[in-house]
């Protein structure tokens, strides 16, 4: 039986950590990057650097005419399938997904999506690689210099990472003490889901973003069910929810070695239903 190290920080209490958990230790955030991806989009269109509506072959050497704007790939209606095709799904998935892959796909984009654009809503991590390496061909720039350009450094936010110092890495805990080894996502599908960052961080985004709004309305990348507007992520040790009501209350709660579906249960019931001490 693995231990499930867990960070809760709220509106309502100072932070609560169990396991071995800290809030200044890097960790993987997964899916929750797709936040920072979808606010750079949403600074760059203010800044009149792209379109949210511009086409994907304006930034990307695609088939003409697939229909897929930057917002189909921001709001998961690109018709293209959750995953890069061809993926194992093995120990590190990720892996052989790189540069190389990636130029090969987009040569025949028009063949891998599976609806028209706008027709459906689903959920796409290879939608936000594409966003990513979008963005970072109109920004002119790499992308983690561009979040820092658009989003961290506007919310003055360094906690943020896709390479943190290994010495501040916080890892699931294995067998006989040992540590967990975490995905490779450092290279096209970073922008889907590949960021670290401390709990703290964490929620300096989610209350600099959703409470105070910092950078402006909430990008398209947030989900939202009824008054909650929330986010979450998961790699194969790890897994975070993010909420905000529209009153002010809200909750990170970060998690290892537990189940991501146990992790959104206790945010909303910390969030919504007062519960959830035991997470």
């Amino acid at each position: 039986m693995f231990r499930t190290p867990t960070c809760v920080l709220s509106d309502s209490a100072p932070p609560r950590t169990s396991g071995g958990h800290a809030v200044d230790r890097f960790v993987e955030i997964g899916s929750l990057t797709k936040v920072l991806t979808g606010t750079a989009l949403a600074r760059m269109d203010a800044a009149g650097l792209l379109g949210l509506d511009d086409p994907l072959e304006r930034w990307l050497a695609v088939p003409a005419g697939t229909g897929i704007t930057l917002r189909n790939l921001a709001d998961h209606t690109s018709g293209l399938p959750r995953l890069p095709p061809g993926l194992s799904g093995g120990a590190d998935p990720y892996l052989p997904f790189d540069e190389e892959s990636l130029r090969a796909l987009l040569a025949r984009l028009d063949t891998v999506t599976v609806r028209p654009p706008g027709a459906q809503e689903e959920y796409s991590n290879l939608g936000y690689a594409l966003l990513g390496a979008a963005l970072t061909e109109a920004a002119g720039l790499p992308y983690q210099e561009l979040l820092r350009r658009y989003v961290l450094g506007p919310l003055e936010i360094d906690e943020i990472t896709a390479d943190p110092p290994a010495e501040r890495r916080l890892l699931a805990p294995g067998l006989f003490g040992g540590r967990r080894r975490p995905w490779t996502m450092s290279g096209p599908i970073l922008p889907a889901g590949g960021l670290w960052a401390t709990p703290r961080a964490a929620a300096d985004l989610v209350t600099g973003l959703l409470l105070e709004r910092r950078l402006g309305e909430p990008a398209l990348s947030w989900q939202c069910a009824g008054r909650l507007r929330w986010h979450n992520g998961a790699t194969r040790h790890a897994s975070i929810f993010a909420g905000v009501m529209p009153d002010g209350r809200w909750v990170v709660i970060h998690r290892l070695n537990g189940s991501p579906d146990r992790t959104d249960r206790a945010g909303v019931d910390l969030l919504i239903r007062g519960r959830g001490e035991e997470v």
